[in-house]
């Protein structure tokens, strides 16, 4: 196990917790209703802690945590479109694309620890996989309400 392929995953995933944060951040302003609110702000402060770990962990290695966010790709787009959404107050879409980041967080989780597992010790693959069903939950709290909305329509 290399330290700095070590620190380029947690660092990656670092990014993408700082992704989840200032979407969740954008989507809390954009709220109107206050359970939405208290929604993006529990699933904010997720990464949040998430973050915390990880940086520990990267400093703890000699690395430099990666404070950035990636403004490019699916991920942006996936806010606009909950902004867009929060323009038309359609809640079922603002849930649909909450949903779609939640995919994109739980994938790039599941990506590395499948297939960069043996870039971690042990104890690194604890704590991801703490996050990994931290974030399904808050994946699956999206998910329920989104599908109540359908329910309720039919």
């Amino acid at each position: 196990m290399e330290i700095e392929k070590t620190i380029e995953v947690l660092n990656t995933l670092i990014v993408i917790n700082n992704d989840r944060i200032e979407g969740y951040k954008t989507a809390e302003a954009e709220a109107q209703e206050t359970d939405l609110k208290m929604l993006f702000s529990d699933m904010m402060e997720t990464s949040v802690q998430n973050r915390k770990e990880l940086v520990a962990e990267v400093t703890s290695l000699g690395g430099t945590p990666d404070e950035g966010t990636r403004v490019t790709g699916k991920f942006f787009r996936v806010w606009m479109d909950v902004k867009a959404a929060f323009t038309g107050n359609d809640r079922k879409a603002i849930l649909n694309s909450c949903e779609y980041g939640e995919d994109v967080i739980l994938e790039t989780y599941k990506k590395v620890l499948i297939e960069n597992h043996q870039d971690t010790n042990s104890k690194e693959q604890d704590m991801l996989n703490k996050h990994y069903v931290l974030l399904k939950s808050d994946h699956d709290k999206v998910k329920q309400l989104r599908d109540l909305i359908e329910k309720q329509k039919n």
